[in-house]
């Protein structure tokens, strides 16, 4: 019996295919803060655009010190902020980072940041993949 070369290579890609997911970051904004703020709130929705499930690991910029991924939440009637940890997107999924909920946290700014000012933020997700996204700095979310 003889092989087709061809086809084992079509069989073996066929095997190792595999879903992947694909981030996308929409509506991304920052609220603008007085000055010599050294904390700031980034804002917007990300969403998984590919056909599995993606994990995200974290985020940063080259704007801040700093960049993480928080949450506000209600403990024994008192407001909390606490780090979200990585979390998974399904596909087709969005998640909402939100005044009062998920936030990422923005500390401390190279610089001062004015309304209208554009920044780039990195979000990392467990595949090695990060999606880039400009914030702008507004006074109201879009």
């Amino acid at each position: 019996m003889r092989l087709n070369l061809s086809w084992l290579l079509a069989v073996g890609c066929a095997f190792n295919a595999h879903a992947a997911g694909r981030l996308v970051v929409e509506n991304a904004w920052i609220r603008a803060a007085p000055p010599g703020a050294m904390m700031l709130a980034g804002y917007a929705t990300l969403r998984n655009a590919g056909d599995g499930s993606l994990t995200v690991i974290g985020a940063q910029s080259d704007e801040f010190g700093d960049v993480s991924l928080h949450e506000s939440v209600e403990e024994n009637g008192l407001e909390r902020m606490r780090p979200l940890g990585e979390f998974q997107i399904a596909p087709d999924a969005r998640v909402q980072f939100a005044p009062g909920g998920k936030h990422f946290m923005l500390m401390q700014p190279k610089h001062e940041l004015r309304v209208g000012d554009k920044v780039k933020i990195h979000i990392s997700t467990s595949s090695g993949a990060r999606a880039d996204a400009e914030f702008v700095v507004r006074d109201v979310a879009p």
